[in-house]
């Protein structure tokens, strides 16, 4: 694993488009599935539009050209509530600080806009993720939502936090 030195927290850029969707592909593969481009996925296409034209963020954990880790922020149409999207990282660096990192700084980037509140559904799959997430203070509500957007039908649960604690 390389050195937190060698990697940079940054706003993703077009030209790393076809690292962060190989990089979520892969951890999709891990589970069985693969990213659909034509549906669940196909925000990653256009990330300006998709979260910065919507009063949002998309940041990209890089180590050179390659992109090892991302996290996004987006406003939902309830005034004050931002969902959490896109926290991927490779998987030799899942279990340390950086999943930790991208989570602050999201919690932060919301917080600096005046948001009160992160509401956002996570996959069922991802048990590892759900325990993080509780350890950082956020609640899993009990709902489930069923999809089938994607190449296989999959279901989330959905989280959330006040911003104010």
């Amino acid at each position: 694993m390389a050195s937190d030195s060698q990697f940079d927290l940054r706003p993703a850029t077009p030209a790393d488009r076809d690292s962060i969707i190989a990089l979520i592909d892969r951890v999709y593969r891990e589970y069985g599935d693969r990213i659909c481009l034509d549906d669940a996925d196909a925000d990653l296409l256009d990330i300006s539009a998709s979260y910065r034209e919507f009063g949002g963020e998309f940041v990209v954990l890089a180590n050179d050209d390659e992109v090892v880790g991302t996290h996004a922020v987006r406003e939902t149409e309830q005034p004050g509530v931002c969902t959490f999207r896109r926290l991927y990282l490779e998987s030799d660096l899942r279990g340390g600080d950086w999943g930790a990192r991208l989570m602050e700084w999201a919690v932060e980037w919301s917080k600096t806009r005046g948001f009160e509140r992160v509401e956002f559904w996570s996959d069922t799959r991802f048990e590892r993720a759900h325990r993080f997430f509780q350890r950082l203070g956020f609640t899993q509500s009990g709902s489930v939502r069923h999809l089938d957007d994607g190449w296989e039908p999959y279901s989330e649960f959905f989280f959330f936090r006040d911003l104010s604690s």
